[in-house]
């Protein structure tokens, strides 16, 4: 067969095939980003936003017709804000214009308007807590402890097992997803010893009355049902806002010690000027 003839087939299946996004081809894409000229914080939103899209990605980390749809609703599954999501989403049609693919480019946004979003509190969390345990709903009130406590996705609780529990880490995801998810040690003891008390030994820790695992429907409903009794808005009851509670946490901590960090080496410098400054 003429070479002519096999190139067009070739082509098509290589864009059948997709466009990878290993940590290789993040790293020349945001080096490159860098050499335009791009700020140092801007290159480095674009990692994190691209790290983020990649643990949404199918197990063999390709981006097909189609896939940053399913990106989408799983970044929004597992609890990430809808101005987060469209960050992520706008990196990777940034990144797939520098690999040649704009035809796999997603254009449309999400809504981000607040009232459709809302955010729970952290007294709102709290009081959750505390009417749990008025209740001896000690089951919902891990729950809710375990997804504003960790970045736990609420489609891998069955991994939440005695096993991983004992470990102080669970693993969630395959493949280029699959990443450590570290358990704070006092909610570490009460898992432990809820499941002691409920004859658990080995498995997931949660289950229903039947002994399956909790399915994700499960858990909002047992959660909401909490929300209604503590007088919390019932919208407020689910994984993903106990978990976007958790990143705002873990962000604000995050941010001052950025600013700790900043102002230890603005004094070290002013310390050396003192001396070594030119004017001295």
């Amino acid at each position: 067969m003429d070479a002519l003839e096999i190139c067009p087939q070739k082509a098509g299946r290589a864009r059948e095939a997709g466009v990878s996004m290993t940590a290789g081809e993040r790293e020349s894409f945001l080096t490159e980003l860098a050499a335009k000229g791009r700020a140092a914080d801007t290159v480095e939103r674009y990692r994190r936003s691209l790290e983020q899209l990649s643990q949404a990605l199918p197990e063999d980390g390709r981006i097909r017709r189609g896939t940053l749809e399913q990106c989408r609703e799983k970044m929004l599954s597992a609890g990430y804000a809808p101005r987060t999501v469209n960050l992520a989403l706008s990196v990777a049609n940034t990144y797939l214009g520098y690999m040649g693919r704009r035809d796999l480019q997603l254009s449309d946004t999400l809504e981000t308007k607040e009232k459709l979003h809302p955010e729970l509190s952290r007294s709102e969390y709290r009081h959750l807590l505390q009417v749990a345990k008025l209740l001896g709903r000690e089951k919902v009130y891990l729950l809710v402890k375990l997804f504003a406590s960790a970045d736990m996705p609420v489609q891998e609780l069955d991994k939440v097992t005695v096993e991983a529990v004992t470990a102080g880490q669970v693993t969630v995801g395959e493949g280029n997803t699959r990443r450590n998810i570290r358990l704070p040690g006092c909610l570490k003891k009460e898992l432990l010893a809820y499941a002691g008390r409920q004859g658990i030994y080995r498995g997931p820790v949660f289950l229903t009355k039947d002994g399956t695992p909790m399915s994700r429907t499960y858990v909002t409903s047992s959660i909401r049902d909490l929300c209604a009794v503590a007088k919390v808005p019932v919208e407020k009851g689910s994984p993903r806002c106990l978990r976007r509670l958790y990143l705002a946490g873990r962000k604000a901590i995050e941010d001052n010690v950025a600013l700790l960090v900043e102002q230890a080496l603005e004094r070290q410098l002013e310390e050396e000027q003192l001396s070594l400054g030119w004017d001295v």
